[in-house]
């Protein structure tokens, strides 16, 4: 297992992905989707949540752990389809995307077509229930609306981060986003395990 400092790794584009996952390191948070790979706690709890809410088949995963290539991928697909301003608000630079970590997925109303990179997932219903619970099993919405000027990214009502418990509750509670949280607390650090070897970051 990790140590919890990991879970609060802070991903944005001052602060590149430091630490990324090894294959025996994911795996998958249920058989129906067996291509979408999380950390193995963030599997486990999302799984958990889920069940809990009795959502699947309601709820569906879009896109979890990437590695930096695809995210290459995607950031260019997106580029050369909609546009640098779009892709600036909508994906994360390559080498700073929280989905390198196993910690971030992006989930989707079970609609018969679902767009990758901004997937519906409404605020009512099953899927209100969903952002409600999902603090007391250590997830947070990552991107709320009102503080793009502090994450950089826009709104994303679809993505959502493992921290862990207690941190999820104290960030819903509170209101605050991942950066303001580390801010104001010189005890929780930004990353806190093992140094890169020379190369890794990017």
């Amino acid at each position: 297992m990790n140590p919890p400092s990991f879970y609060l790794q802070l991903v944005n584009p001052e602060h590149p992905v430091l630490w990324r996952p090894s294959e025996n390191q994911l795996c998958a948070f249920h058989p129906g989707f067996p291509h979408i790979l999380l950390e193995a706690c963030a599997a486990r709890s999302l799984a958990a949540l889920l069940e809990e809410l009795d959502a699947f088949g309601e709820i569906v995963p879009v896109s979890g752990y990437r590695p930096r290539a695809m995210q290459q991928e995607i950031w260019d697909d997106t580029v050369q389809k909609q546009g640098l301003d779009y892709a600036r608000q909508y994906v994360a630079i390559p080498g700073c995307s929280e989905h390198e970590t196993g910690l971030a997925i992006d989930l989707a109303a079970n609609r018969p077509e679902i767009d990758f990179i901004c997937p519906e997932f409404p605020w009512d219903g099953i899927y209100g229930r969903f952002r409600r619970m999902a603090p007391e099993y250590g997830w947070i919405l990552r991107y709320p609306a009102g503080k793009e000027a502090i994450t950089r990214i826009s709104s994303e009502p679809w993505h959502f981060r493992y921290v862990g418990t207690p941190h999820a509750r104290i960030l819903s509670e509170q209101g605050l986003v991942l950066e303001e949280y580390l801010a104001g607390d010189p005890g929780l650090p930004l990353w806190n395990g093992p140094r890169p070897a020379a190369g890794r970051r990017s």
